[in-house]
């Protein structure tokens, strides 16, 4: 571990230490159970309770038919009236996919920002976020890099969410489903070594115990380096779960994480009149030894579910999680105007977050008439308290920042980490309570019809300890639904939806909280969409969709003032487009998944005095296209090939050019990356794969924080994956 990084206390590290030895007793029993001789497969009695996941069907495991989350009710894809695609597990393995970013670039209208090198910030229809991140429909949003080796697929939604996930959910966000205790034996692991120090070791085993108890355990070690300069990652995990029937039709399921993860605050290279800085992509800007990011996660689930009959069904899922994440970063800042010296500056954060979730829901058929309905009412409460602390870096003479040369942008010069008078210091209690009711009405043979409405009670405490100024917010959320399905055949459909979500002034990650914004309404978010959805066959979807996003409540200039000094709230940003999507198999060889988006996101008032209306938002281009294929010669050969292509992009938010700023805005170039791979199949258990990023090693630049954090693209790089399946 980096030694600049801060020391957890010592109660958490005793936390691990137990936690840690649970988790390798129960794989040790498993194991044990594994050697067994004679060990019969358990099956799960007839009459148990059926799961209710989204199911991946088809011979590629490409494409997914139903989901159990975007209505949370077990409901089909092609009937469900918005934008999602599901990353499957198949797809991810078959790419080499090792980050929530990688799962999620062959996604239409999806991108990610940089994150300053701590965090995953996804961009769904031009809106950025850090905290639209849920597991098994829970929240979980604090700001850092989630693994995928516990999760059996990635959804992702695009438009608002609101109505079924609570605040926020504003331009989308990403669901990851868990992997889950199974009454089938089974052992599973993987091993990849790759370019820049790439090592990583997964295992995935289950166990049924008997005929009503089945266990699950998922681990996971890294340690990799970076084609970027002293750069590193350090992460491991584990997860033990456990499913219980208590009756035939009742299942209870419960795990617990531990989640490490040491890595290097990247972020990137600088820029000279509105491109980045031409230098080798491995250059690193700062000093690498003194920008550790460390995150620390224990979270426990508990999955109750209990099938009355008739369709009838109640479902209670708590999670409760401990994260603890700091980081420190010594980065690039703005190129003097000679474009030969850097500024580079520095500080660190940490963030303590205790938050605890308990949702209850009750799944209800009934006929009236002629009508079937299916309705869906549920309960949500939560309370997450958070500490957060910033220290800026000072260097020689009190200075925040120390000039070197664009040729040799690093810096060994003494930092002293102190508190400025802006830095943040303070804690905040969030307490969440929310009622939903949904019904999915079926009309006619051809015609259905979604309408539900989420009520939340969200209230902020809030605590600035720089000045000693304690305030608070209390917002009510109503957030409407509605989506009109017509299905032509029974294997497509047209629909329209309307949704909206809302963003509480504390932001998403609880901390923007000000005496001067805490009065204000939450920003508004109203989505307008029409697509359509068509299962070709059993195994390839297509999908297809328009929409306008509509972002309210701004805070901008106020016209009719002269000085342009007032504000007041107003529209303040518009997103439209088109999304094309395919998923599943084209032949029984060949399978597919990806998809093109046509994006204009700009502002519609003047915002500042420089970012005014019709500005571009910030990392959004126009076109994206990408497709991934998998072809298979024969069963034990096949191959794979990726296009990514991306027009160009702003950097930050595009500004008017002033004589104090000519340059203001940084352009991203558009850039196509092809990706390709080797499928061996060895034996009935045991396949190897070779992954290829970037095939013809092409320079480009991945995307960006601001105009001075811009991140370059991996060059050519290898993966050699040993996977075993029994």
């Amino acid at each position: 571990m980096n030694p600049n990084h801060r020391p957890l206390p010592s109660s958490s590290t005793g936390y691990r230490t137990r936690h840690v030895a649970q988790a390798v007793q129960l794989l040790v029993a498993a194991l044990a159970a594994q050697a067994l001789p004679g060990q019969a497969q358990t099956a799960a009695p007839k009459d148990a309770l059926p799961e209710v996941r989204v199911k991946a069907e088809g011979p590629s495991g490409y494409a997914a038919r139903r989901s159990s989350t975007a209505t949370r009710t077990d409901t089909p894809l092609v009937d469900t009236p918005q934008s999602i695609s599901v990353v499957t597990q198949q797809e991810m393995r078959d790419r080499a996919v090792q980050s929530m970013a990688e799962a999620a670039r062959y996604v239409p209208g999806v991108g990610f920002a940089q994150g300053e090198g701590n965090r995953e910030t996804p961009i769904f229809r031009g809106i950025s976020t850090t905290g639209d991140f849920f597991v098994d429909g829970i929240r979980d949003d604090v700001q850092y890099f989630r693994d995928l080796y516990n999760i059996e697929r990635v959804e992702i939604f695009r438009g608002p969410n609101a109505m079924i996930f609570g605040r926020g959910a504003t331009g989308g966000l990403i669901n990851r489903v868990s992997k889950a205790p199974e009454w089938t034996r089974s052992f599973g692991g993987s091993l990849t070594l790759g370019s820049h120090g790439n090592r990583r070791l997964t295992g995935d085993i289950g166990q049924p115990l008997n005929e009503r108890v089945a266990v699950r355990l998922n681990a996971m070690v890294e340690q990799s380096d970076s084609f970027r300069d002293g750069v590193s990652l350090d992460r491991k995990g584990v997860n033990p779960t456990v499913s219980w029937r208590l009756a035939p039709s009742t299942l209870v399921t419960a795990g617990y994480e531990r989640f490490e993860d040491d890595r290097t605050a990247d972020r990137g290279v600088s820029s000279f009149r509105g491109r980045p800085l031409d230098t080798d992509p491995s250059t690193f800007f700062g000093d690498p030894e003194r920008s550790p990011t460390s995150t620390r996660l224990d979270a426990v689930n508990l999955l109750v579910e209990h099938d009355f009959g008739n369709g009838v069904q109640l479902r209670n899922r708590t999670r409760a999680s401990d994260q603890h994440k700091f980081y420190q970063n010594v980065f690039a800042g703005a190129v003097d105007a000679s474009g030969t010296n850097v500024a580079i500056n520095a500080y660190n954060n940490d963030t303590q977050r205790d938050s605890a979730f308990n949702q209850t829901e009750v799944v209800l058929p009934l006929r009236a008439g002629r009508l079937q309905h299916t309705v869906l009412a549920g309960l949500e409460l939560g309370r997450q308290d958070t500490d957060n602390r910033r220290l800026t870096g000072f260097f020689a003479g009190n200075a925040t920042s120390v000039s070197v040369p664009v040729s040799n942008p690093r810096t060994s010069a003494p930092i002293d980490f102190r508190p400025s008078p802006t830095d943040a210091d303070n804690s905040g209690q969030a307490t969440v309570a929310a009622l939903y009711l949904q019904d999915q009405i079926e009309l006619g043979p051809q015609w259905q019809l979604i309408a539900g409405i989420r009520a939340d009670r969200f209230e902020v405490d809030f605590t600035n300890h720089r000045t000693g100024q304690s305030f608070e917010t209390r917002d009510t959320l109503y957030s409407p639904r509605v989506g009109l399905i017509y299905k032509p055949l029974p294997s497509a459909s047209i629909y329209a939806n309307y949704s909206v979500a809302h963003m509480p002034r504390a932001g998403d990650q609880l901390s923007s909280l000000t005496l001067s914004n805490s009065a204000l309404e939450p920003e508004k978010f109203k989505n307008y969409e029409v697509g359509a959805k068509w299962d070709v066959r059993p195994g390839l979807a297509l999908t297809a969709a328009v929409y306008r996003l509509d972002r309210t409540n701004v805070v901008v200039l106020d016209p009719s003032d002269p000085t342009s000094t007032r504000t007041m709230l107003s529209d303040g940003q518009r997103t439209q487009g088109l999304e094309l999507g395919a998923s599943g198999n084209v032949t029984a060889a060949w399978s597919v998944s990806g998809g093109y988006a046509y994006t204009e996101a700009e502002f519609t008032a003047d915002t500042t005095a420089t970012l005014r209306e019709g500005a571009a938002v910030a990392q959004v281009p126009r076109h994206t296209f990408a497709l991934w294929n998998r072809y298979d010669f024969t069963p034990a050969l096949g191959a794979g090939v990726g296009v990514i292509h991306r027009t160009k992009m702003f950097a930050a938010n595009q500004l008017v050019a002033t004589a104090a700023a000519p340059f203001p805005n940084v352009e991203l170039p558009g850039y196509t990356r092809v990706d390709a791979a080797v499928f061996f199949r060895i034996d009935a258990h045991l396949t190897a794969q070779l992954n290829v990023e970037n095939v013809f090693d092409k320079q480009y630049f991945l995307n960006a924080h601001s105009n001075t954090n811009i991140t370059p693209g991996s060059p050519r790089a290898l993966r050699a994956a040993l996977n075993v399946q029994f």
